[in-house]
């Protein structure tokens, strides 16, 4: 007799929904986690899910529909789009959802007016609803379990719409936030991560930590369980009904990385446990691959005084900063490049411009320069306004210094932020339409009206610049499946007992990023189908 029915490797969003839908559809499952936390990507993220349609959008009687989010993805697509996985998203999406609201395991609300990113497009929702964040959860639930959660050092103890990256004020009372610190409650990612942890404890589908999976074992061309270490000694796990691989990218294995990325990528904002664990177990099992040069990608802000436990650079991604007022990129000669406040996954086509008479990358480095109305305002990083601004912030007294520090030519650094404060005065950015889109103004300082939000000059001493960095969310391609989840080999033919959901596949979004939340969308969704055919598979 196996060991158990389904192994699960990655305890990240994707492997627990998948253990969680194994589970109840009847199997034994047991999930290993190469690393000793929990959580990996989504316990960093904002945690945002993105799935058209769903329960809570027709709670609130908001109008969607299959057609429509098939529409607005193929009005988006560039080829890399496969129509049996697409469309399985779409159409299991809601169900996810509920099947995890009513397992316990999520307890979301809509994000108010989060609008989707591409609102040119047929099927494209202004107004929201297909973004969800999540209710606080408090940590006590866990016992011993919730220090095992990554970066749960570093408390978030609000929710996303409370925040200006939601929507929100970014203001909660002080007596508020005081019983919610006292209480351990979090929010955003750590809040998901947490509520499917959980789930699973409460099922005792407990994850076996500091499994190094080196090998999928087989019995013929089934897959039937892994060999490996654990702690540094030999490790055997034999699997009825197969294997599912949910373990992330591979954007912190710098021999895949340079292997399969398109352009420069320098600055992930992702945890380095994402090191390609997965998809090299799926290439010696014979997987075919897919979507392999895309990434959810996003311009990065490194933080140097704030490195990760292992010493390995962390860095954030640059939403808010380069959106509200006071503030532009330039890139090395001193000039703008784009629409600073694009979606961020967008964003890497204006960062990865190649010149082919210069055969280099232009836009890189970019700087995002900014003036004191803009400290007096907003954030940078971690530094809230009416904090000192940190030392790793270039500051100069006038834009000619500035651009002596960070090396860009000080007569086209000035001449581009005075053409810059003349379309901001003016309220139209005729160069990259800055402020033309509902996306610009979400992330903008919506105290203002019209363009104002996202538009605003740069003219007030001190001034300052910090590198921003081309960085991603996670990659998104590695083995290709069907709309049931199975692995598909180099034919084209399912390998018998091998699934795999979220970063670790070839997304069934292909590189587009169609909303907040379309990385989790898709991770949860497929762990879903995945963990409910593996147990249809074993009967």
């Amino acid at each position: 007799m196996s060991d158990t029915d389904i192994i699960i490797l990655g305890c990240g969003p994707a492997g627990m929904t998948a253990a969680l839908a194994a589970h109840e559809a009847g199997a034994r499952v047991t999930i290993v986690e190469r690393f000793d936390r929990i959580g990996g990507t989504g316990a960093v993220s904002g945690g945002v899910i993105w799935v058209a349609d769903n329960p809570r959008q027709r709670a609130a009687g908001m109008a969607d529909s299959r057609a429509e989010a098939l529409a607005y993805f193929r009005a988006l697509d560039h080829g890399d789009l496969v129509n049996e996985t697409l469309e399985a998203f779409v159409d299991q999406g809601p169900a996810a959802l509920a099947f995890l609201e009513q397992a316990g395991a999520l307890k979301v609300a809509l994000l108010d007016g989060y609008p989707d990113y591409y609102l040119d497009r047929p099927g494209a929702k202004p107004e929201g609803g297909r973004a969800l964040d999540h209710d606080l959860f408090a940590l006590g639930d866990l016992g011993e379990w919730a220090a095992r959660i990554t970066a749960i050092e570093e408390p978030k103890p609000m929710m996303l719409r409370e925040t200006p990256l939601g929507g929100g004020s970014g203001i909660v009372p002080p007596e508020e936030l005081q019983r919610r610190m006292a209480n351990n409650e979090r929010g955003f990612g750590q809040a998901m991560v947490a509520r499917l942890l959980k789930a699973c404890l409460d099922r005792g589908i407990e994850p076996i930590l500091n499994v190094q999976t080196q090998r999928l074992m087989k019995e013929g061309v089934r897959v039937t369980g892994i060999e490996g270490l654990r702690n540094g000694s030999p490790f055997t796990l034999t699997a009825s009904g197969g294997v599912i691989v949910a373990t992330g990218g591979f954007e912190w294995d710098a021999d895949m990385r340079q292997t399969f990325l398109r352009g420069p990528m320098d600055a992930p904002a992702s945890p380095p446990t994402a090191r390609g664990e997965g998809l090299a177990l799926a290439m010696a099992g014979g997987a075919k691959l897919g979507n392999m040069t895309q990434a959810w990608w996003a311009p990065t802000l490194v933080i140097p005084d704030n490195p990760w436990p292992g010493g390995e650079r962390r860095a954030a991604p640059v939403l808010i900063e380069r959106t509200v007022p006071h503030s532009l990129m330039v890139n090395r000669s001193g000039q703008r490049f784009c629409n600073e406040a694009a979606n961020y996954s967008a964003l890497a086509g204006a960062f990865h411009q190649f010149d082919p008479q210069s055969y280099d990358y232009p836009n890189l480095p970019a700087w995002l320069v900014f003036d004191a109305n803009y400290v007096d305002r907003y954030p940078i990083g971690p530094r809230l306004p009416g904090q000192p601004v940190p030392d790793w912030v270039t500051r100069a007294e006038t834009l000619a210094e500035l651009a002596d520090l960070i090396g860009v030519p000080g007569p086209a650094l000035a001449a581009t932020i005075a053409r810059f404060n003349s379309h901001a005065e003016a309220g139209h950015d005729p160069d990259f339409a800055r402020g033309t889109s509902a996306y610009d103004h979400f992330y903008g300082d919506r105290s203002r009206e019209g363009s104002a939000v996202t538009l605003g000059p740069v003219e007030r001493a001190s001034f300052y610049a910090v590198e921003i960095r081309m960085g991603l969310l996670g990659t998104n391609g590695g083995p290709r499946t069907d709309g049931q989840a199975r692995i598909l080999g180099h034919d084209g033919d399912p390998i018998p007992g091998l699934y795999g959901a979220g970063n670790a596949i070839a997304c069934p979004t292909g590189g587009i990023y169609a909303g907040a939340g379309g990385t989790l969308g898709p991770a949860l969704t497929f762990g879903y189908i995945a963990g409910r055919s593996a147990a249809r598979a074993n009967g």
